[in-house]
């Protein structure tokens, strides 16, 4: 599913042009879960951030799905990360003048050529259902928990159906118990087909998840093969 080979990104404003990946190779095969741990500054987001297509200025290959990105024009490479890859953040990038449902149906103001899905506004429903909180589709962010707005990011993320889930610290902003919840949400997610990569500093995401890659100063320690 995700291909980074010799893959280096140099930060051209930190002193010196710091280097962020150095020669990182990794792959990531369809249908894993998998978790990148590292320290502070290690490169987990700037990796997530490339193989997202989020980020253009890297030297080194990137293929998401067999796609090698670099021969994408900007706005294919737009089209195809909406229709290919959910994302899910930390701080849940809600907008606050949208309802629940409103901003689970933010994609498809992106996207170009019609809604990937048939019925967008239904898969919308039916995902905040799934999800345990269509109660709330009319309510705005501000009224709900840090667990109810992960789950709303979760289903925004999965609106389209794609096939990768990327996710930037998930659980780093809810207690304990939430987040045991929004991490077995993804294993149920993981366990349909889904793709899951989880930047965490937290172990017990690491534990979770199928495999650990480990990062340090922009370096690939382990690529977890040996424990998957």
């Amino acid at each position: 599913m995700i291909r980074l080979q010799n893959v280096s990104k140099r930060y051209r404003s930190a002193a010196q042009g710091e280097l962020a990946l150095r020669d990182l190779t990794v792959s990531i095969e369809e249908g894993e879960m998998v978790a990148v741990v590292g320290t502070s500054g290690s490169g987990k987001t700037t990796l997530l951030n490339i193989a997202g297509g989020l980020d253009r200025d890297f030297t080194g290959t990137v293929e998401v799905g067999g796609q090698p990105l670099a021969r994408l024009s900007d706005r294919a490479l737009s089209d195809f990360r909406n229709r290919t890859i959910g994302f899910v953040f930390q701080h849940f990038s809600l907008l606050d003048h949208l309802s629940t449902l409103e901003n689970v149906l933010l994609p498809t103001a992106f996207i170009r050529g019609g809604s990937p899905v048939p019925d967008a506004r239904g898969r919308a429903i039916e995902l905040l259902d799934r999800l345990g909180i269509g109660h709330k589709a009319k309510e705005r962010p501000t009224s709900l928990s840090g667990g109810q707005k992960q789950r709303v990011a979760i289903a925004r993320a999965l609106l389209f159906k794609p096939r990768l889930l990327l996710c930037d610290e998930p659980t780093g902003s809810l207690d304990t118990t939430t987040g045991q919840q929004i991490i077995e949400t993804f294993q149920s997610l993981n366990a349909e087909g889904y793709t899951v990569v989880i930047i965490t500093h937290e172990a017990r995401v690491s534990t979770a998840a199928r495999r650990v890659i480990q990062l340090e100063d922009g370096r690939l320690v382990d690529d977890g093969r040996a424990a998957s």
